[in-house]
């Protein structure tokens, strides 16, 4: 099995451009953003994805959550509005099994996305 590609962002082994730390969380710009302002949140620690949140492990969405909102207000879009997304599963557009939020905005983001 390959290394989880988001493992080696937290761990440094993979360079990207880091806009938030804290000891539980990482965030970074998306190397293919769908927005001006696209941001990769996740928790340091693998979690596959959404099913595999658990009594253990759940507090980590709200570390996240307020990772995103410091994130939203450097970024000056927490006033205009932004748009997190959280895709589960192939079917759902996972394509890292490491479970991560998209933060975008910094334009008028359409629904539903194209």
């Amino acid at each position: 099995m390959s290394e989880c590609v988001f493992c080696l962002i937290a761990q440094k082994k993979i360079q990207s451009e880091i806009v938030y730390e804290d000891e539980d969380i990482l965030a970074f710009k998306d190397i293919k953003p769908e927005a001006p302002v696209h941001i990769i949140v996740i928790p340091k620690k693998h979690i596959s994805s959404v099913m595999d949140l658990n009594d253990e492990n759940i507090s980590i969405v709200s570390k996240a959550f307020n990772a995103i909102k410091s994130i939203a207000e450097k970024y000056n879009i927490a006033k205009s509005g932004f748009r997190i997304v959280a895709n589960c599963g192939k079917d759902g557009g996972q394509s890292v099994m490491h479970l991560h939020f998209h933060l975008l905005g910094g334009r008028d983001l359409k629904w539903p996305p194209g």
